[in-house]
């Protein structure tokens, strides 16, 4: 190795003086020098350095491993938590020039952790690594139990994490009770009853019902689950402890090219402010320039991020640049910010499956460019997740009906309907689906009592 841990820390520091003198505003940030095994396996366990068991981590690890091993994939060359303090992994294989960029990039990373609004709002940085290691005591304790043990525990989880983005997509949002509900829908009521009145109208106003269940489309099928099921307090326990994990991660989802793209252009000024000596530099721009390659026929976070940020600052001064850190996440970035020139730049087209061909649909041209703007922005992160809500909950037989949100996009019939055994597994009686497809034919999905799949 060419350096060691004395080198790190100078360079540190350096870095921090930086990082201060350009306005940054982080948590106190530590570090701390692993292997590739190590990193292999933080990665399989989204970076937390406790986490409970589940059969999904093994097989994450055991694919990055061999992926890794056949030189198919390389690894990060850092992995950071947005907890406070904030900690950070640096891979001990990674140069000298590659540690000074990491850390670099993990200060961009942090200062994004405590000021974007959904992480702000959406989670509790002080308490991260608090919260995920009781978690895994908890789960673990199940699974030590004698009266539970792993086979129940591992159906339990199959089935929350399957389901598990199917929670509020509005981070920060506070859902509102079916009392608040229930007076909405009477003060609505009310109006058109007192507008029917003064406008002297016969018109017939009808009295919601207000012992239906859900009052209105609930997209928390998990807190609904949780909240009506007829599952025992421990299975509850378990969706709401992968709940709140997928709240934590829901941010970092929702912000994935603002987050990458800061971080890609603080590391990238940081660096260029620090005269490096002539080689690391040299090595400096051959890592950044790796970090932001384009890739052929999907898109580089990194990159798109990066090369935003810098049209920003080029039009609206670096000040902005904060505001938008502060305010924005990815779906309103891309609409805001995404400029004709840059999707020329970026050499950004839109292509659609016809028959068994893919065809490009459109370029960035005059008119096509909004398109695959908007396409972008509304398909960024949950925005790529099918939208279901749970519309009714029958009374009599224990029923529950769900609506896809259809917004152009069919479902994939395979995996809704492996999912909709995975909901039956938590709910325990028929389960109905409603979707249609793009030529506008209803369908409807069932999950008998027997665990049987129907398609009408």
């Amino acid at each position: 190795m060419e350096y060691n841990l004395s080198d790190l820390q100078e360079w540190n520091v350096k870095i921090e003086e930086k990082v201060n003198s350009f306005g940054l505003n982080y948590y106190p940030q530590e570090f701390e020098i692993i292997g590739y095994n190590e990193m292999i396996g933080y990665e399989a366990y989204v970076g937390m350095p406790s986490k409970y068991p589940h059969w999904s981590y093994g097989k994450a690890y055991e694919k990055n491993k061999t992926l890794y091993s056949l030189n198919l994939t390389g690894l990060p060359y850092e992995m950071v938590i947005n907890s406070d303090p904030c900690l950070a992994y640096l891979m001990r294989e990674n140069t000298l020039l590659l540690q000074i960029l990491t850390m670099a990039h993990v200060y961009g990373h942090n200062d994004f952790f405590k000021n974007n609004r959904l992480f702000k709002e959406g989670t509790k940085a002080y308490y991260t690594l608090e919260m995920f290691k009781l978690d895994a005591e908890i789960i673990r304790g199940y699974v030590n139990d004698p009266n539970i043990g792993y086979a129940k525990v591992e159906k339990i989880l199959d089935a929350a994490h399957a389901l598990k983005f199917q929670i509020p997509r509005v981070v920060g949002v506070k859902e509102l009770s079916q009392e608040e509900i229930k007076a909405n829908l009477m003060d609505e009521y009310n109006r058109k009853i007192e507008g029917r009145y003064i406008l002297d109208q016969d018109e017939e106003i009808e009295l919601p019902d207000l012992s239906k269940i859900p009052l209105e489309p609930c997209d928390d099928v998990i807190g609904f689950i949780m909240k009506y099921g007829s599952l025992e307090e421990w299975e509850k326990t378990i969706l709401k402890i992968v709940k709140r994990e997928t709240e934590y991660f829901m941010p970092q989802i929702e912000t994935k090219i603002m987050n990458e793209g800061w971080a890609s252009y603080w590391h990238y000024t940081i660096l260029n402010s620090l005269e490096l000596p002539e080689g690391l530099h040299f090595e400096f721009l051959k890592r950044h320039n790796d970090v932001i390659a384009p890739i052929l026929g999907g898109l580089n976070p990194y990159y798109m991020g990066f090369k935003i940020f810098q049209d920003i600052e080029k039009r609206y001064g670096r000040e902005k640049l904060f505001e938008v850190r502060s305010l924005e996440r990815d779906n309103s970035f891309l609409r805001k910010y995404l400029t004709q020139d840059l999707c020329n730049e970026l050499n950004l087209f839109q292509y659609a499956k016809k028959s068994f061909d893919f065809v490009i649909e459109e370029v960035s041209d005059e008119e096509g460019w909004k398109i695959i703007r908007d396409t972008l922005s509304s398909t960024c992160g949950v925005g790529g997740i099918p939208y279901i809500r749970i519309v009714d909950l029958d009374r009599k037989d224990g029923a529950l009906t769900l609506e896809h949100v259809f917004d152009g996009r069919e479902l994939e019939l395979l995996y809704a309907k492996e999912t909709l055994k995975y909901l039956f597994d938590l709910w325990g009686r028929k389960v109905v689906l409603k979707t249609k497809t793009r030529e506008g034919k209803n369908i409807e999905i069932l999950c008998d009592n027997d665990r049987k799949i129907y398609i009408n």
